[in-house]
């Protein structure tokens, strides 16, 4: 079987004519190469080159057989430079987790900035619950996720890594008789009933929001009908109830609500980021775009 060593050999004499070009370019002496195309043609029971005074002229089967190898040579180089993009993490696919109460639409900046500079990589993205979140990227499923913290499940084989905490807001339907103030703290929400699933059992924004009322001395009124995703703003517009979000989730643009900033001393909405204990050069440089680019 003829080596990969002796076709780039026989490639090289073919492209420049002759063997004392070939034996400059690849650094060898010219005796060493003319008797590793001697094996080759022995290996392959036919003649490569006719030698000629001043060079070599490829024979008939050399000529179809360099169009064959060359393909090779092609898929070779275009191997070793896609795994080497890879290996640096410019190239591949990076599985993405995040949580609803991290829409998409706030991580595009740092989105758009990860596939600028590495133009040959893919993300796959999907919306998963910060519990879970946990469980996907311990298991290898996903490369990274971004989690609503205090996350109750931990498993050995991650980290978190905390991103900048974001202030609270309030979600009103637009006629609430509350819309007419700019700011309101969360003692004002003691009347009204909440849309959002709220219960200590669980952690990421369900546990904060029950926290904040519980501090202020009262216990959240739960909605005839409640969510633990994002459509709970389309519970708000429809007259159900109001909910507490974090700033992030702001960004959702949704008719008939309005966002009222919530006042809460020594309280933040905190997320972080998911990743395993070795993590991909992928979910590495992303996670260093999206811990500098997002505040």
């Amino acid at each position: 079987m003829p080596t990969l060593k002796q076709v780039r050999y026989f490639l090289t004499v073919a492209n420049l004519g002759g063997f004392t070009p070939a034996a400059s370019a690849l650094c060898i002496a010219q005796p060493a190469l003319s008797r590793q195309i001697a094996q080759l043609e022995e290996e392959l029971g036919f003649s490569l080159f006719h030698r000629e005074p001043r060079g070599v002229k490829l024979t008939p089967a050399g000529v179809v057989y360099r169009d064959r190898v060359i393909a090779v040579e092609h898929l070779l180089n275009a191997a070793a430079e896609e795994g080497g993009q890879l290996a640096r993490g410019e190239a591949g696919v990076l599985r993405l987790l995040h949580s609803s109460s991290i829409p998409a639409g706030s991580l595009m900046p740092s989105i758009t900035r990860f596939l600028d500079e590495y133009p040959k990589a893919r993300i796959d993205l999907d919306r998963i619950g910060s519990e879970i979140q946990v469980s996907e990227v311990a298991a290898g499923k996903a490369d990274i996720g971004i989690v609503r913290v205090p996350v109750l499940r931990r498993d050995p084989r991650v980290r978190f890594i905390e991103l900048a905490p974001e202030s609270f807001w309030v979600v009103l339907p637009a006629g609430h008789h509350l819309v007419s103030r700019e700011n309101l703290c969360i003692a004002d929400l003691q009347q009204e009933q909440f849309v959002s699933a709220l219960h200590r059992e669980r952690g990421g924004l369900a546990r904060l929001v029950t926290d904040l009322c519980l501090r202020s001395g009262f216990v959240p009124e739960i909605a005839r009908i409640v969510s633990r995703k994002t459509s709970m703003l389309n519970l708000v517009a429809a007259g159900f109830g109001v909910a507490v979000v974090p700033e992030r989730m702001t960004t959702i643009a949704a008719d008939g609500i309005i966002y009222r900033q919530l006042n809460v001393e020594g309280a933040q909405a905190l997320s972080a980021l998911v990743l395993p204990l070795e993590p991909t050069s992928l979910a590495q440089r992303f996670a260093d775009i999206l811990t500098q680019g997002i505040t």
